[in-house]
């Protein structure tokens, strides 16, 4: 590998490396009170 290109390699990395520490931290959950969710049911449901 040339020099240019290995420059090119870690510019990149260093430029994008902070951007995959991007969003939320923890588990994702449904918004809302408890009593009114309805999403995360069984599908097809039982009728």
């Amino acid at each position: 590998m040339t020099a240019r290109l290995m420059f090119g390699l870690a510019l990149a990395t260093f430029l994008f490396l902070p951007l995959a520490a991007c969003g939320k931290v923890g588990s994702p959950h449904e918004p809302g009170p408890a009593s009114k969710i309805t999403y995360g049911r069984v599908y097809p449901p039982d009728e």
